[in-house]
Protein backbone atom coordinates (compact mmCIF):
# COMPACT_ATOMS: atom_id res chain seq x y z
CA UNK A 1 0.00 0.00 0.00
CA UNK A 2 1.20 3.51 -0.79
CA UNK A 3 1.32 6.34 2.01
CA UNK A 4 -1.76 8.50 1.12
CA UNK A 5 -4.10 8.50 -2.18
CA UNK A 6 -2.53 10.70 -4.77
CA UNK A 7 0.99 12.02 -5.97
CA UNK A 8 0.83 15.32 -4.02
CA UNK A 9 -0.06 13.81 -0.53
CA UNK A 10 2.71 10.90 -0.80
CA UNK A 11 5.38 13.73 -1.84
CA UNK A 12 4.47 15.66 1.11
CA UNK A 13 4.13 13.62 3.73
CA UNK A 14 6.01 10.50 3.16
CA UNK A 15 9.36 11.60 1.40
CA UNK A 16 9.41 14.57 4.54
CA UNK A 17 9.67 11.37 6.58
CA UNK A 18 11.96 9.06 4.77
CA UNK A 19 14.22 11.25 2.03
CA UNK A 20 12.74 8.86 -0.62
CA UNK A 21 13.00 9.66 -4.07
CA UNK A 22 9.96 12.00 -4.98
CA UNK A 23 7.16 11.54 -7.63
CA UNK A 24 7.81 11.34 -11.26
CA UNK A 25 4.79 12.59 -13.52
CA UNK A 26 4.50 11.03 -16.69
CA UNK A 27 1.68 12.14 -20.14
CA UNK A 28 1.37 10.15 -22.24
CA UNK A 29 -0.43 11.30 -25.66
CA UNK A 30 -3.01 8.60 -25.51
CA UNK A 31 -3.65 7.65 -21.79
CA UNK A 32 -2.43 9.91 -19.56
CA UNK A 33 0.21 8.74 -16.59
CA UNK A 34 -1.11 10.13 -13.29
CA UNK A 35 1.56 9.12 -11.12
CA UNK A 36 4.99 7.50 -11.95
CA UNK A 37 7.46 6.58 -8.96
CA UNK A 38 10.34 4.38 -7.58
CA UNK A 39 8.96 2.32 -4.76
CA UNK A 40 10.37 3.95 -1.48
CA UNK A 41 12.62 1.56 0.14
CA UNK A 42 13.43 0.43 -3.45
CA UNK A 43 15.80 3.29 -4.46
CA UNK A 44 18.35 4.33 -1.55
CA UNK A 45 17.88 7.57 0.15
CA UNK A 46 21.12 9.03 -1.55
CA UNK A 47 19.10 8.64 -4.86
CA UNK A 48 16.47 11.09 -3.71
CA UNK A 49 16.74 14.37 -2.26
CA UNK A 50 15.07 17.34 -2.69
CA UNK A 51 17.57 19.52 -4.63
CA UNK A 52 17.63 23.44 -5.51
CA UNK A 53 17.04 25.23 -8.47
CA UNK A 54 19.04 28.30 -9.28
CA UNK A 55 17.26 31.22 -10.21
CA UNK A 56 19.00 33.70 -12.19
CA UNK A 57 21.79 33.39 -15.02
CA UNK A 58 25.11 32.91 -14.70
CA UNK A 59 27.37 35.16 -17.80
CA UNK A 60 31.07 34.12 -17.07
CA UNK A 61 33.77 36.09 -18.86
CA UNK A 62 34.73 35.38 -22.16
CA UNK A 63 37.99 33.01 -22.58
CA UNK A 64 40.83 34.25 -24.33
CA UNK A 65 41.67 30.93 -25.80
CA UNK A 66 40.28 28.01 -27.00
CA UNK A 67 42.15 24.74 -27.42
CA UNK A 68 40.50 22.20 -29.70
CA UNK A 69 41.82 18.50 -30.14
CA UNK A 70 41.24 14.59 -30.34
CA UNK A 71 41.79 12.09 -27.03
CA UNK A 72 42.74 8.72 -29.17
CA UNK A 73 44.31 5.54 -27.42
CA UNK A 74 48.05 5.15 -28.38
CA UNK A 75 47.87 1.94 -29.54
CA UNK A 76 44.99 1.56 -31.80
CA UNK A 77 44.93 5.20 -32.50
CA UNK A 78 41.10 5.11 -32.00
CA UNK A 79 39.19 7.76 -30.47
CA UNK A 80 38.73 7.96 -26.39
CA UNK A 81 35.37 9.19 -26.12
CA UNK A 82 34.36 10.85 -22.34
CA UNK A 83 38.27 11.42 -21.66
CA UNK A 84 38.33 13.50 -18.82
CA UNK A 85 40.62 16.97 -19.73
CA UNK A 86 41.34 19.35 -16.81
CA UNK A 87 43.29 22.01 -16.73
CA UNK A 88 46.02 21.84 -13.32
CA UNK A 89 45.39 23.64 -10.26
CA UNK A 90 41.85 25.27 -11.85
CA UNK A 91 38.36 24.18 -11.42
CA UNK A 92 38.39 24.65 -15.27
CA UNK A 93 37.86 21.23 -17.53
CA UNK A 94 36.00 19.34 -20.16
CA UNK A 95 35.30 15.77 -21.77
CA UNK A 96 35.89 14.27 -25.04
CA UNK A 97 32.57 13.56 -26.66
CA UNK A 98 31.98 10.42 -28.39
CA UNK A 99 34.55 10.68 -31.21
CA UNK A 100 37.41 11.88 -28.27
CA UNK A 101 36.85 15.48 -29.99
CA UNK A 102 37.13 18.16 -26.94
CA UNK A 103 36.74 22.05 -27.03
CA UNK A 104 38.54 24.08 -23.86
CA UNK A 105 38.71 27.45 -23.10
CA UNK A 106 41.78 28.79 -20.83
CA UNK A 107 41.61 32.06 -19.62
CA UNK A 108 45.59 32.28 -20.87
CA UNK A 109 48.61 30.66 -21.86
CA UNK A 110 50.69 28.39 -21.47
CA UNK A 111 48.23 25.71 -19.51
CA UNK A 112 49.15 22.62 -18.23
CA UNK A 113 46.48 20.24 -18.79
CA UNK A 114 45.59 16.94 -16.88
CA UNK A 115 44.11 14.13 -19.30
CA UNK A 116 42.60 10.74 -18.39
CA UNK A 117 40.32 7.77 -18.81
CA UNK A 118 39.83 5.28 -16.42
CA UNK A 119 41.33 2.51 -18.66
CA UNK A 120 44.39 4.33 -20.00
CA UNK A 121 47.57 5.96 -17.97
CA UNK A 122 46.93 9.25 -17.00
CA UNK A 123 49.16 12.05 -18.95
CA UNK A 124 49.97 15.94 -18.15
CA UNK A 125 50.23 17.97 -21.79
CA UNK A 126 52.05 21.47 -21.98
CA UNK A 127 49.69 23.98 -24.52
CA UNK A 128 51.70 27.15 -25.34
CA UNK A 129 49.41 27.71 -28.57
CA UNK A 130 46.01 27.44 -29.85
CA UNK A 131 47.20 27.84 -33.42
CA UNK A 132 46.21 24.01 -34.19
CA UNK A 133 44.45 21.19 -32.90
CA UNK A 134 46.53 18.80 -30.47
CA UNK A 135 45.81 14.93 -30.75
CA UNK A 136 47.00 13.66 -27.10
CA UNK A 137 47.64 9.83 -27.34
CA UNK A 138 47.06 7.81 -23.47
CA UNK A 139 48.96 4.56 -22.87
CA UNK A 140 46.82 1.42 -21.61
CA UNK A 141 46.48 1.00 -18.17
CA UNK A 142 48.03 -2.40 -16.41
CA UNK A 143 45.15 -4.21 -14.09
CA UNK A 144 46.24 -5.69 -11.71
CA UNK A 145 45.39 -7.33 -8.20
CA UNK A 146 47.08 -6.29 -4.96
CA UNK A 147 48.48 -9.32 -2.76
CA UNK A 148 45.91 -8.58 -0.03
CA UNK A 149 42.84 -10.54 1.23
CA UNK A 150 40.85 -9.39 -2.50
CA UNK A 151 37.34 -9.25 -0.26
CA UNK A 152 38.20 -7.24 2.50
CA UNK A 153 40.11 -5.35 0.22
CA UNK A 154 37.10 -4.01 -1.50
CA UNK A 155 35.25 -3.22 1.30
CA UNK A 156 37.62 -1.28 2.86
CA UNK A 157 37.96 0.73 -0.44
CA UNK A 158 34.25 1.57 -0.33
CA UNK A 159 33.54 2.05 3.12
CA UNK A 160 37.01 4.91 2.95
CA UNK A 161 35.14 6.51 -0.31
CA UNK A 162 32.24 6.76 1.58
CA UNK A 163 34.01 8.76 4.59
CA UNK A 164 35.95 10.83 2.35
CA UNK A 165 32.71 12.19 0.31
CA UNK A 166 30.74 12.33 4.06
CA UNK A 167 33.98 14.89 4.88
CA UNK A 168 34.09 16.81 1.39
CA UNK A 169 30.67 17.36 1.42
CA UNK A 170 30.60 20.53 2.20
CA UNK A 171 32.55 21.81 -0.88
CA UNK A 172 30.26 23.77 -3.21
CA UNK A 173 31.10 24.06 -7.28
CA UNK A 174 29.35 26.06 -9.74
CA UNK A 175 29.11 26.54 -13.62
CA UNK A 176 26.96 25.08 -15.83
CA UNK A 177 25.53 21.81 -17.19
CA UNK A 178 24.19 20.98 -21.20
CA UNK A 179 21.43 18.83 -20.67
CA UNK A 180 20.50 16.61 -23.69
CA UNK A 181 17.55 14.10 -23.42
CA UNK A 182 15.75 11.80 -26.30
CA UNK A 183 12.86 9.46 -26.01
CA UNK A 184 12.32 6.46 -28.17
CA UNK A 185 9.48 4.28 -28.87
CA UNK A 186 10.44 1.17 -30.56
CA UNK A 187 13.00 2.94 -31.63
CA UNK A 188 11.89 5.81 -33.14
CA UNK A 189 13.06 9.27 -32.14
CA UNK A 190 9.71 10.62 -30.72
CA UNK A 191 10.34 13.68 -28.36
CA UNK A 192 14.47 15.62 -27.92
CA UNK A 193 14.57 18.68 -25.40
CA UNK A 194 18.06 20.51 -25.10
CA UNK A 195 18.87 22.49 -22.05
CA UNK A 196 21.91 24.42 -21.23
CA UNK A 197 21.78 25.51 -16.83
CA UNK A 198 23.22 27.19 -14.36
CA UNK A 199 24.33 24.75 -11.83
CA UNK A 200 25.15 24.10 -8.33
CA UNK A 201 26.50 20.72 -7.07
CA UNK A 202 29.16 19.20 -4.96
CA UNK A 203 30.96 16.01 -4.81
CA UNK A 204 27.96 13.54 -4.92
CA UNK A 205 25.37 15.15 -6.60
CA UNK A 206 23.85 18.51 -8.30
CA UNK A 207 22.28 20.58 -5.49
CA UNK A 208 20.70 23.31 -7.63
CA UNK A 209 19.69 24.57 -11.36
CA UNK A 210 18.51 27.08 -13.41
CA UNK A 211 17.55 27.31 -17.25
CA UNK A 212 19.31 29.68 -18.94
CA UNK A 213 18.33 28.32 -22.71
CA UNK A 214 16.02 25.19 -23.98
CA UNK A 215 14.90 24.05 -27.06
CA UNK A 216 12.87 21.02 -28.32
CA UNK A 217 11.46 19.01 -31.05
CA UNK A 218 8.93 16.69 -30.61
CA UNK A 219 6.49 14.14 -32.58
CA UNK A 220 2.49 12.91 -31.83
CA UNK A 221 3.31 9.44 -29.71
CA UNK A 222 1.94 7.05 -27.55
CA UNK A 223 3.63 8.17 -24.62
CA UNK A 224 6.15 11.07 -23.71
CA UNK A 225 7.52 12.36 -19.94
CA UNK A 226 6.58 15.70 -18.70
CA UNK A 227 10.09 15.78 -16.09
CA UNK A 228 12.24 12.85 -16.69
CA UNK A 229 15.33 15.68 -15.54
CA UNK A 230 14.28 14.93 -11.88
CA UNK A 231 15.96 11.79 -12.22
CA UNK A 232 19.34 13.64 -12.96
CA UNK A 233 18.64 16.96 -10.87
CA UNK A 234 18.24 14.06 -7.59
CA UNK A 235 20.10 11.31 -8.10
CA UNK A 236 23.36 11.62 -5.78
CA UNK A 237 25.79 9.02 -4.08
CA UNK A 238 25.44 10.71 -0.60
CA UNK A 239 23.04 12.65 1.07
CA UNK A 240 24.09 14.65 4.41
CA UNK A 241 20.43 15.08 5.30
CA UNK A 242 19.27 11.45 5.17
CA UNK A 243 19.07 8.77 8.29
CA UNK A 244 22.26 7.22 7.30
CA UNK A 245 20.88 3.84 9.45
CA UNK A 246 18.10 2.95 6.78
CA UNK A 247 20.49 4.19 3.55
CA UNK A 248 20.26 1.51 1.43
CA UNK A 249 22.97 3.66 -0.94
CA UNK A 250 26.37 1.79 -1.71
CA UNK A 251 28.55 4.78 0.07
CA UNK A 252 26.96 4.30 4.10
CA UNK A 253 27.58 2.98 6.90
CA UNK A 254 25.44 -0.25 5.82
CA UNK A 255 27.65 -1.18 3.13
CA UNK A 256 28.71 -4.79 4.66
CA UNK A 257 24.72 -5.47 5.72
CA UNK A 258 23.50 -4.67 1.87
CA UNK A 259 25.87 -5.46 -0.30
CA UNK A 260 28.27 -8.44 -2.07
CA UNK A 261 31.41 -6.52 -3.50
CA UNK A 262 33.83 -7.83 -6.16
CA UNK A 263 37.09 -6.35 -6.75
CA UNK A 264 37.70 -6.82 -10.46
CA UNK A 265 41.29 -5.05 -10.00
CA UNK A 266 43.43 -1.90 -10.23
CA UNK A 267 43.61 -0.45 -13.00
CA UNK A 268 47.73 1.52 -12.63
CA UNK A 269 47.88 5.36 -13.07
CA UNK A 270 51.15 6.21 -12.53
CA UNK A 271 52.30 5.77 -8.59
CA UNK A 272 48.79 5.55 -7.85
CA UNK A 273 45.40 3.38 -9.34
CA UNK A 274 42.19 3.00 -9.79
CA UNK A 275 40.53 0.36 -8.11
CA UNK A 276 37.10 -1.21 -10.36
CA UNK A 277 34.93 -3.14 -8.02
CA UNK A 278 31.53 -4.64 -8.71
CA UNK A 279 28.59 -4.73 -6.54
CA UNK A 280 25.26 -6.29 -6.29
CA UNK A 281 22.67 -6.26 -3.09
CA UNK A 282 22.73 -9.00 -1.06
CA UNK A 283 19.29 -11.16 -1.36
CA UNK A 284 18.23 -10.17 2.04
CA UNK A 285 17.07 -6.90 0.54
CA UNK A 286 13.58 -8.51 -0.93
CA UNK A 287 12.06 -5.14 -1.99
CA UNK A 288 15.30 -3.46 -3.78
CA UNK A 289 17.89 -4.80 -6.27
CA UNK A 290 20.59 -2.97 -8.00
CA UNK A 291 24.08 -4.30 -9.43
CA UNK A 292 26.72 -2.03 -10.75
CA UNK A 293 30.53 -1.07 -11.24
CA UNK A 294 32.30 1.71 -9.09
CA UNK A 295 35.52 2.89 -9.49
CA UNK A 296 37.48 4.64 -6.78
CA UNK A 297 41.09 6.04 -6.34
CA UNK A 298 43.19 3.75 -4.28
CA UNK A 299 45.54 6.85 -2.56
CA UNK A 300 42.69 9.72 -2.36
CA UNK A 301 39.73 7.02 -2.13
CA UNK A 302 37.54 9.76 -4.41
CA UNK A 303 34.94 8.42 -6.51
CA UNK A 304 36.05 8.28 -9.93
CA UNK A 305 32.84 6.95 -11.65
CA UNK A 306 29.86 4.97 -10.71
CA UNK A 307 27.80 3.06 -12.90
CA UNK A 308 24.33 1.27 -11.59
CA UNK A 309 21.34 -0.50 -12.50
CA UNK A 310 17.75 -1.14 -10.79
CA UNK A 311 14.51 -2.81 -12.25
CA UNK A 312 12.55 -0.33 -9.24
CA UNK A 313 10.94 1.60 -11.16
CA UNK A 314 7.03 1.69 -11.09
CA UNK A 315 4.17 3.50 -13.70
CA UNK A 316 0.64 3.82 -12.57
CA UNK A 317 -1.44 5.40 -15.53
CA UNK A 318 -4.62 6.79 -15.85
CA UNK A 319 -6.10 3.60 -18.47
CA UNK A 320 -5.58 0.57 -16.71
CA UNK A 321 -5.12 -1.21 -19.22
CA UNK A 322 -1.93 -0.24 -19.60
CA UNK A 323 0.95 -2.25 -18.10
CA UNK A 324 4.59 -1.59 -17.81
CA UNK A 325 6.92 -4.71 -17.92
CA UNK A 326 10.67 -4.95 -17.61
CA UNK A 327 11.06 -2.16 -16.00
CA UNK A 328 15.05 -0.75 -15.66
CA UNK A 329 16.66 2.26 -14.39
CA UNK A 330 20.24 2.85 -15.05
CA UNK A 331 22.53 6.02 -14.23
CA UNK A 332 26.02 6.90 -14.77
CA UNK A 333 28.24 9.40 -12.76
CA UNK A 334 31.68 10.61 -13.75
CA UNK A 335 33.87 13.18 -11.81
CA UNK A 336 36.63 15.99 -13.31
CA UNK A 337 39.89 15.44 -12.49
CA UNK A 338 40.89 17.35 -9.62
CA UNK A 339 43.86 17.50 -7.26
CA UNK A 340 41.60 18.75 -4.18
CA UNK A 341 39.89 16.61 -1.79
CA UNK A 342 36.54 17.24 -3.44
CA UNK A 343 36.26 16.26 -7.25
CA UNK A 344 33.05 18.36 -9.13
CA UNK A 345 31.31 15.75 -11.44
CA UNK A 346 31.99 15.47 -15.17
CA UNK A 347 28.76 14.15 -16.57
CA UNK A 348 25.81 12.23 -15.32
CA UNK A 349 24.00 9.71 -17.53
CA UNK A 350 20.19 8.55 -16.91
CA UNK A 351 18.57 5.64 -19.37
CA UNK A 352 15.24 4.53 -18.44
CA UNK A 353 13.79 1.23 -20.25
CA UNK A 354 10.25 -0.63 -20.21
CA UNK A 355 7.79 -2.42 -22.33
CA UNK A 356 3.98 -0.65 -22.59
CA UNK A 357 1.26 -3.58 -23.08
CA UNK A 358 -1.43 -2.41 -24.56
CA UNK A 359 -4.35 -5.25 -24.79
CA UNK A 360 -4.69 -6.43 -28.67
CA UNK A 361 -1.89 -4.39 -29.75
CA UNK A 362 2.28 -5.78 -29.94
CA UNK A 363 4.44 -4.80 -26.86
CA UNK A 364 5.66 -0.71 -27.72
CA UNK A 365 9.42 -1.10 -26.32
CA UNK A 366 10.24 2.76 -24.28
CA UNK A 367 13.57 4.24 -23.51
CA UNK A 368 14.55 7.71 -22.44
CA UNK A 369 17.88 8.78 -22.05
CA UNK A 370 19.78 11.70 -21.20
CA UNK A 371 23.49 13.05 -20.86
CA UNK A 372 24.36 16.20 -18.81
CA UNK A 373 27.98 17.53 -19.10
CA UNK A 374 29.29 20.01 -16.86
CA UNK A 375 31.39 22.73 -17.76
CA UNK A 376 32.79 26.17 -17.21
CA UNK A 377 33.36 24.83 -13.63
CA UNK A 378 34.42 26.81 -10.88
CA UNK A 379 33.78 27.23 -6.84
CA UNK A 380 32.87 31.12 -7.15
CA UNK A 381 28.85 31.24 -6.92
CA UNK A 382 26.96 33.02 -9.89
CA UNK A 383 24.37 35.79 -9.29
CA UNK A 384 21.61 33.73 -8.75
CA UNK A 385 18.87 32.75 -6.36
CA UNK A 386 17.87 29.10 -5.22
CA UNK A 387 14.42 27.40 -4.74
CA UNK A 388 13.79 23.66 -4.12
CA UNK A 389 12.98 21.59 -6.76
CA UNK A 390 9.30 20.07 -7.30
CA UNK A 391 7.89 17.51 -9.03
CA UNK A 392 5.34 19.89 -10.35
CA UNK A 393 7.99 21.03 -12.39
CA UNK A 394 7.72 20.55 -16.42
CA UNK A 395 10.71 20.09 -18.20
CA UNK A 396 8.66 21.24 -21.65
CA UNK A 397 6.98 24.23 -19.71
CA UNK A 398 10.06 25.52 -18.43
CA UNK A 399 11.56 25.37 -21.92
CA UNK A 400 8.71 27.12 -23.64
CA UNK A 401 8.98 29.99 -20.73
CA UNK A 402 12.41 30.88 -21.61
CA UNK A 403 12.71 33.22 -24.68
CA UNK A 404 14.27 31.04 -27.57
CA UNK A 405 17.43 32.42 -28.13
CA UNK A 406 18.70 30.56 -32.23
CA UNK A 407 22.11 32.41 -31.82
CA UNK A 408 22.90 31.01 -28.24
CA UNK A 409 22.40 27.43 -29.77
CA UNK A 410 24.08 28.39 -33.35
CA UNK A 411 27.69 29.37 -31.51
CA UNK A 412 27.65 27.06 -29.08
CA UNK A 413 31.03 24.90 -28.62
CA UNK A 414 29.61 22.85 -26.29
CA UNK A 415 26.37 22.02 -28.01
CA UNK A 416 28.53 21.24 -31.42
CA UNK A 417 30.78 19.04 -29.79
CA UNK A 418 28.33 16.56 -29.04
CA UNK A 419 26.47 16.40 -32.27
CA UNK A 420 22.89 14.55 -32.43
CA UNK A 421 22.97 10.97 -34.30
CA UNK A 422 21.65 11.00 -38.09
CA UNK A 423 18.97 9.05 -37.21
CA UNK A 424 17.39 11.62 -34.88
CA UNK A 425 18.16 14.34 -37.07
CA UNK A 426 16.02 13.07 -39.64
CA UNK A 427 12.99 12.12 -37.50
CA UNK A 428 12.35 15.41 -36.55
CA UNK A 429 12.78 16.28 -40.50
CA UNK A 430 9.70 14.30 -41.03
CA UNK A 431 5.90 15.39 -41.50
CA UNK A 432 4.31 16.01 -38.30
CA UNK A 433 7.38 17.20 -35.81
CA UNK A 434 6.95 20.30 -34.44
CA UNK A 435 9.29 22.63 -31.77
CA UNK A 436 11.89 25.17 -31.68
CA UNK A 437 14.05 22.58 -33.13
CA UNK A 438 11.98 21.49 -36.38
CA UNK A 439 13.45 23.13 -39.67
CA UNK A 440 10.58 25.41 -40.77
CA UNK A 441 10.18 23.82 -43.48
CA UNK A 442 8.75 20.36 -41.77
CA UNK A 443 6.73 22.75 -39.19
CA UNK A 444 4.53 23.88 -42.15
CA UNK A 445 4.05 20.52 -44.08
CA UNK A 446 1.67 19.30 -40.52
Amino acid sequence: MWPGDGCSLFYSSYLSRHQTLSTLNIFPSQSKIQHAFVHPGKLPAAFCLVVLLFVGLSHSAQAQYQLHGTVIDKDTQQPLPFASIGVKNTGSGTASNENGEFVLNLKSLPQTLIVSELAHVRDTVRITSVDKPVQIALGSATIALPEVKVGSYAFQLVDRAYRQMQKNYDKKFYGKAFYRQVTRINDEPTELQEVVWNVKSNNARIEGTDIAQGRYAAKPSLMNFSNFSLYTKSYGLYDAQADSTKSLALLSPNLVKNYYLELVGILEQGEGGIAEIKFETRPELTKYHAEGTIWLDVDTYKVVRFKIATPNFTANASNPAYKFKNTKLEFDMAFQNSEEPASPLDYIKTNLTFDILQPGKPVAKMNVSSFTFFYETSETPADVSYAKVSTRDRDLEAIKNTKYDPEFWANNSVVKRTPLEDEVIESFEQKGAFGTMVPPKARSSK
